[in-house]
Parts: structure tokens; C-alpha cells; sequence
């Protein structure tokens, strides 16, 4: 019978899970040529406290899809400031894909992105306020709807007070109500305003 030879998988895979497995090397091995051995990498740096700057560094420059979602998932994991701070950034891309993955890791950070979230609601760029408030949909947190009351009341953005409204009818209380009603007289000429203000003030008299 004659020897089964290794397929490439083999070859590649599990030699690489025999080398020395330290944070340095995991480091060193984002740059590898091989988009496996990157990942396995990517993967295993989650057992690495403050690597997150070494991951992000890769993250820009790394066009491998599968590779980025690891990245991302350990970025995640770690949910340290430098994560955080690395994953705005990449809300910032011209890139829909990079920025959409990075809406989504934020998403699951709650407690690291909160200290940041009225800067984000702040920011210059009104792509990356509404950005902030699509954060807010599937971000636990106990102060969403706060934030969200404070988007209504101050932003000067159609587009983005209509995002936060949209979010506020399903997710606001009776505390949203005079808020909503100042939003209506700010944007008094702008109908879909009215509309969606009207829905989410029917919304929470229901509840």
C-alpha cells in the first residue's frame, strides 16, 4: 500500500500550530505571506493582552477577507482602548466592507466604546455620527436611549436626528416624549421627520 501523501492543508496548518506559540511570534507571524498562518495568528493573539496594536496595524493594510474577520473577532475579545480606537478608524474608511465590520465589532464592546459614544455622536463628519447611532441599535447599554434623546435635541443633521429617531420609536420611554416634540418644531418643514417623530411618539404611548 503506498504512502497517503500530505495535502497542502497538512503542510501548511500543522506545522504552524507546532512552532512556538508567544505573543512576539503571533506578532510577527500578522506579516506572513501565508493568509492561514495569518489567521491562526490573528486567532490566537486573543490570548494576548496588548497585542490589539499590533492587530490593528495589520487590519489596514490586510485585504484577505477571512483574515480580517479574525482580526476583528480578537479585537472583540480584547476590547481594550487601543481595539477601540483602532476600529473607529476603520469607521473612517473609504472601504463599505472595512466600515461595516467595524460597526459590527463595536456593537459588541458596550462598556469599552460607552466612555467614547458623545464623541462619536459629536463628531464633525455626519456619516460617522449616524454611524454612531447605527452602534446604538445593538448596543446594550443603559444609557442608549439618553444618547439618543441627545442626538434629537442638538444635532442640526436631518439625516442623522432621522436615523436617531427611527432607533428611539422602538427603543425609547415616556422620558423620549418632549424631546420628539422639540425635534418636530426644529424640523417643522421636513415631512419625514414628522412622520417618523408621529411613529415613535405613537410607538411609546403604546407600551
Amino acid at each position: 500500500m503506498g504512502l497517503i501523501k500530505s495535502t497542502p492543508l497538512d503542510r501548511t496548518v500543522l506545522p504552524e500550530r507546532k512552532q512556538e506559540r508567544d505573543c512576539a511570534s503571533l506578532a510577527e507571524r500578522l506579516g506572513d505571506t501565508s493568509a492561514e498562518v495569518r489567521r491562526w495568528a490573528a486567532r490566537d493573539l486573543a490570548e494576548c493582552p496588548g497585542s490589539s496594536g499590533a492587530l490593528v496595524d495589520r487590519l489596514a493594510i490586510e485585504h484577505e477577507a477571512s483574515v480580517r474577520e479574525v482580526i476583528m473577532t480578537t479585537l472583540t475579545r480584547l476590547g481594550d482602548s487601543t481595539a477601540v480606537a483602532g476600529l473607529v478608524d476603520c469607521m473612517r474608511s473609504e472601504e463599505a466592507a472595512l466600515r461595516n465590520e467595524a460597526i459590527e465589532a463595536m456593537k459588541q464592546l458596550p462598556d469599552a466604546v460607552a466612555p467614547i459614544m458623545r464623541d462619536l455622536l459629536a463628531d464633525a463628519n455626519s456619516d460617522m455620527r449616524i454611524f454612531a447611532v447605527n452602534i446604538l441599535e445593538s448596543l446594550k447599554h443603559p444609557d442608549v436611549e439618553l444618547w439618543l434623546r441627545e442626538v434629537i435635541e442638538r444635532d442640526n443633521h436631518v439625516n442623522v436626528c432621522a436615523t436617531a429617531v427611527d432607533l428611539l420609536g422602538e427603543v425609547g420611554s415616556t422620558a423620549a416624549l418632549d424631546s420628539l416634540r422639540q425635534l418636530k418644531t426644529r424640523f417643522a418643514g421636513k415631512t419625514y421627520i414628522q412622520f417618523a417623530a408621529d411613529l415613535a411618539i405613537k410607538r411609546i404611548l403604546e407600551d
